[in-house]
């Protein structure tokens, strides 16, 4: 069975535009790791494909009951992988794909998934500002909060702790470079 891939880097660096790609290009290979989260759907995102959208009661019940990889707690909101969703891409015979932040990855390390992790990183902290303002979904205060979790992603990464970091400057150069990291296995 092939290693999961985590993919992990700031909000805005481009990563569900390159994880679209990927699918897009190789529909029946990969499987995605649908996250539980807390916070609201934003326009077009559906339950069950983008996230699992949970209540707080819920989502604290399944951290109680051992339901997850990974969690964290970020802007507010909860968000994680569980075991099942894992579970649920392998079983379905697809290499499992998980996008997941920093203590996720740091979360990922101590457990026997043996995954392959890949940091996607912004040209800049500026480009990344311009990016996440261009969303329009970001208040003036998350868009803070995201840009100073950017700092302690990007110093974590410095660490050597994932396999392989892409800068996202081109997009279609990233996009390769991510390419060629999960299929090098």
């Amino acid at each position: 069975m092939s290693r999961p891939v985590v993919i992990s880097g700031p909000s805005g660096t481009g990563k569900s535009t390159m994880l679209k790609k990927l699918f897009d290009e190789f529909p029946t290979t990969f499987g995605f790791s649908v996250s539980s989260t807390t916070r609201r759907p934003r326009e077009g995102e559906v339950n069950g494909t983008h996230y699992n959208f949970v209540t707080v009661e819920q989502f604290q019940q399944m951290i109680q009951d051992g339901k997850f990889i990974e969690w964290a707690q970020f802007s507010g909101n909860y968000y994680g992988t569980t075991v099942a969703s894992v579970k649920e891409v392998t079983n379905a015979g697809k290499r499992c794909i998980l996008d997941i932040d920093m203590q996720g990855v740091q979360a990922v390390k101590k457990t026997d998934l043996n995954a392959r992790f890949l940091f996607v990183a912004p040209p800049s902290i500026e480009s990344l500002r311009e990016r996440l303002t261009g969303r329009g979904t970001e208040t003036p205060e998350s868009l803070e909060k995201r840009l100073s979790a950017v700092t302690a992603e990007m110093e974590y990464a410095e660490t050597g702790a994932h396999d392989k970091v892409v800068v996202n400057d081109v997009l279609e150069d990233a996009y390769q470079q991510m390419k060629e990291f999960i299929f090098a296995e």
